[in-house]
């Protein structure tokens, strides 16, 4: 029942975000039938033209009726044409995502490490020099923006160590300058979040217990402490996992990178709306779907959240 009532929630938040953007796209002003035809190649289309596509497109429908048949279509996987190429969205979209895909999921695997890397020698060694590195780290990560990290990496890496050459070579080390400038802020969150919840639980009775048993600090370590730290840092990643696509518009822009970010960022500045439209919804969806699976990982964990969540 707790999953039943989660996924209710979860489309009914997405019914009202449907209705907001699409709101939005439908009374933005400009007449799309006329965008179409001119990225069409038809740079001053007849009335009668513009009639014709508005009537193929449905645009002289009731705007109850356009709202339905838009949602029908995204069902369908039917986006509609955009408005800068007059081409199908759905085509231009599943062809830039997989590389979105690839760089979020590097991109997440480099934060884990580094917030492995980071958190647990600052928890073992509180306030001494591990601590403070990675203390430092998070307020450097954490106060620069994602575009100034990205330039100053290819500065670093590229130029001054002279790697541009393997890291643009079209193989998978491609990737690695952008996931990592969209890894470092969520690593430096997490590392800190980790270090805070493996200090509340090294002092924890049972801990006492199992130390007086003889167990080594790795067993302690990876039998006890992580386990107990791990619940509220799922929430937390299951959340920032999600937010890394809103990050990804800015380093993709970067880098160049072929992906969905650079592509909505594209569309921005041609005002091309259906394909905006579109990807915030897709970015809601993802959002809803990654909350939805953190919480029910969460209550499979501890069953005692349903009865607060």
């Amino acid at each position: 029942m707790y999953a039943l009532r989660r996924v209710g929630q979860g489309l009914l938040s997405l019914l009202v975000v449907s209705i907001a953007i699409w709101s939005l796209m439908a009374f933005t002003p400009g007449d799309p039938a006329l965008r179409i035809l001119q990225a069409r190649g038809i740079l001053e289309p007849t009335a009668e033209q513009v009639e014709l596509l508005r009537a193929e497109l449905g645009l002289d429908r009731p705007l109850i009726l356009r709202y339905l048949d838009w949602m029908t279509g995204l069902v369908r996987g039917d986006l509609g044409p955009s408005w800068a190429t007059g081409r199908p969205i759905s085509d231009e979209f599943l062809s830039r995502l997989p590389a979105t895909v690839l760089l979020t999921v590097v991109a997440l695997l480099l934060a884990l490490a580094l917030t492995m890397v980071l958190g647990i020698p600052a928890a073992l060694w509180a306030s001494r020099w591990p601590d403070t590195l990675s203390r430092g780290f998070a307020l450097v990560a954490l106060s620069l923006p994602s575009f100034l990290i990205g330039v100053v990496l290819v500065e670093v890496i590229t130029l001054r160590l002279g790697l541009g050459r393997v890291l643009a070579d079209g193989t998978i080390a491609t990737v690695f300058l952008p996931a990592l400038t969209l890894a470092l802020g969520p690593a430096a969150t997490w590392s800190r979040l980790l270090r805070t919840g493996l200090l509340e639980t090294r002092n924890a009775p049972f801990l006492s217990v199992a130390r007086g048993r003889g167990a080594s600090r790795n067993y302690l370590l990876t039998r006890h402490l992580l386990p107990h730290a791990a619940p509220p840092m799922l929430t937390v990643i299951g959340l920032s996992a999600a937010a890394l696509l809103g990050g990804a518009p800015v380093v993709e822009t970067v880098f160049t990178w072929p992906g969905v970010g650079l592509y909505v960022v594209k569309a921005i500045d041609t005002r091309d709306l259906p394909v905006v439209a579109a990807t915030a919804l897709f970015a809601v969806v993802v959002y809803l779907v990654t909350s939805l699976v953190t919480d029910l990982l969460l209550v499979r964990i501890d069953p005692s959240r349903k009865a607060t969540t």
